[in-house]
């Protein structure tokens, strides 16, 4: 398969290196000192860069009937507008906060015990989520993604980084040294804490998501999610 890298900092190298391992081809490297040249003999592009070139990566790419997997955050209010080219162009398109196979499966828990903590409501939800210093984007959009999770679950109404009030999520977003990645929802009552957490260890369970929802994806139509990818539906 041949890959567009779009996006060539320390996560698109990571997927380069993954993606080399598994038999693929990278036929574009970019960031922003280069062109889009190449782009458009690729099976799939793989988007990691950064919020202010997420769009242009993405519509440059299905412009190029190339299908698009984008981990980049920050950027969301223009996916409405993307979903809307990708169906224009009839080409295929997952975006996601977080390609870790481990994180997935993270969200599905987290949603599973929002629906059983929704009957109990002396129990308080909060977030925390910790990342190195280099993220530019706060919160995180995994932590945004759980917000969602226990939003659609239960009767709690919005999310913030303030105090929150008494239907809103408040989330705790640190940035320290070179933390890849850890997210935490604690539910708390006067009595005890329950905790429901995930540790990325390094950036490899990112990558290797992300191009596994590549191959996945590779030649298909249409708009889908992880759930998608790892039958999780």
């Amino acid at each position: 398969m041949k890959i567009a890298l779009l996006g060539y900092g320390k996560m698109g190298k990571v997927i380069e290196r993954i993606a080399l391992e598994r038999g693929h081809e990278i036929v574009l490297k970019k960031d922003e000192s280069n062109t889009f040249d190449g782009l458009s003999t690729a099976d799939v592009a793989i988007d990691f860069s950064v919020p202010t070139a997420a769009v242009s990566n993405i519509s440059n790419a299905f412009n190029n009937n190339v299908p698009v997997v984008s981990g980049t955050t920050g950027w969301l209010e223009h996916y409405d507008e993307m979903a809307a080219l990708c169906n224009e162009k009839q080409t295929g398109f997952i975006s996601s906060s977080n390609f870790s196979l481990g994180v997935n499966i993270f969200f599905e828990l987290n949603e599973y015990l929002a629906k059983m903590m929704s009957q109990f409501d002396t129990y308080k939800v909060t977030m925390e989520e910790i990342h190195h210093t280099q993220k530019l984007d706060a919160p995180s959009g995994t932590a945004i993604s759980l917000a969602k999770g226990v939003i659609e679950n239960s009767n709690y109404a919005n999310w913030t980084l303030e105090e929150a009030k008494n239907n809103e999520i408040h989330i705790e977003a640190k940035r320290i040294g070179d933390v890849p990645g850890t997210h935490t929802v604690t539910y708390e009552s006067i009595v005890d804490s329950i905790e429901l957490k995930h540790t990325a260890h390094n950036r490899e369970g990112f990558a290797l998501g992300a191009v596994i929802a590549a191959e996945w994806l590779a030649g298909k139509k249409g708009i889908y999610s992880m759930k998608d990818v790892l039958n999780l539906k």
